[in-house]
């Protein structure tokens, strides 16, 4: 079951970067909805939410991410549901990243 009502999504909406695994047997339930693969955490890959990824429209394109006064180019492999499990509170914002995305932009082992 997929949730499909993430709200329209601006270039300046902020979002919260959470760390995700790409590989096979990690986080995800299966492999990208871009290219049906698994992706290595080494590489630079995200998984945007429904209304960021725009019924695939900006799947293995690549966005800009800017953080801790650093940016990264990124891969677009994925699409992510908002609302694991249909839980509160409900986030319109997070990006699904790999270690290497989370590393790139100092994000610390402890965030």
């Amino acid at each position: 079951m997929t949730y499909k009502c993430s709200p329209p999504m601006l270039s300046s909406t902020k979002a919260m970067l959470t760390l995700n695994n790409f590989e096979a047997g990690g986080d995800g339930s299966g492999p990208s909805e871009c290219n049906n693969q698994y992706h290595s955490n080494d590489y630079l890959v995200v998984a945007l939410l429904t209304g960021w990824f725009n019924y695939g429209k900006r799947g293995l394109k690549y966005i800009n991410i800017h953080s801790n006064g650093k940016s990264v180019r990124v891969k677009v492999v994925d699409e992510c549901d908002s609302n694991y499990e249909y839980r509160f509170p409900y986030f319109n914002n997070i990006v699904d990243s790999s270690k290497a995305v989370w590393k790139a932009l100092g994000g610390l082992k402890s965030d």
